[in-house]
């Protein structure tokens, strides 16, 4: 979801902005509406009347709810780590991560080739992600080929569980 859809629910259906501004909230930020308003410096009386639909906000609130959604989104997109893996080992990531206080968000580059996973990698240096974390089937090609750090992934634990399942079999 995006400020797009924000403005799109707004002038949408009675009560968009307040959907829309919760799935933002909720879902892209991780922030609940008290953490906004501090962020933002919008009232946090003006910011629950409004979000339990007793208040329209005006274009004033909205403007300022707008620019300030851009400037975190902005600065959320800019620290980010790109997992590049199958589709079934990215769904279950986190979307963010501690690295020493610093959170980083995990972006997702879902692949099913390696040549996928090379272009992913190219992708997303090129959309700012601060490193990459690849198969290391992959890691050495991407590694000549990116100016960023790369971290191959050891599935140790994975491994062991996949052979423990074949015992049955054997």
């Amino acid at each position: 979801m995006t400020v797009s859809d924000l403005i799109a629910g707004m002038l949408r259906e009675d009560g968009g902005f307040q959907k829309a501004l919760r799935n933002i909230l909720e879902d892209e930020l991780g922030m609940t509406l008290n953490e906004f308003c501090q962020a933002s410096g919008l009232s946090q009386s003006t910011m629950y009347k409004i979000m339990e639909d007793n208040r329209e906000p005006n274009l004033r609130t909205v403007r300022q709810v707008v620019k300030s959604l851009k400037v975190m989104m902005e600065a959320d997109d800019s620290h980010f780590i790109a997992v590049i893996a199958s589709t079934n080992v990215v769904e279950n990531l986190p979307r963010t991560i501690d690295l020493d206080g610093l959170v980083v968000n995990v972006r997702e580059y879902p692949v099913s080739t390696v040549e996928d996973a090379i272009i992913a990698s190219v992708r997303a240096e090129r959309d700012g992600a601060l490193g990459v974390v690849c198969a290391p089937i992959v890691a050495p090609t991407i590694e000549k080929i990116l100016a960023i750090p790369v971290s191959r992934v050891i599935p140790t634990s994975s491994v062991k569980l996949a052979i423990d399942r074949l015992k049955d079999f054997i």
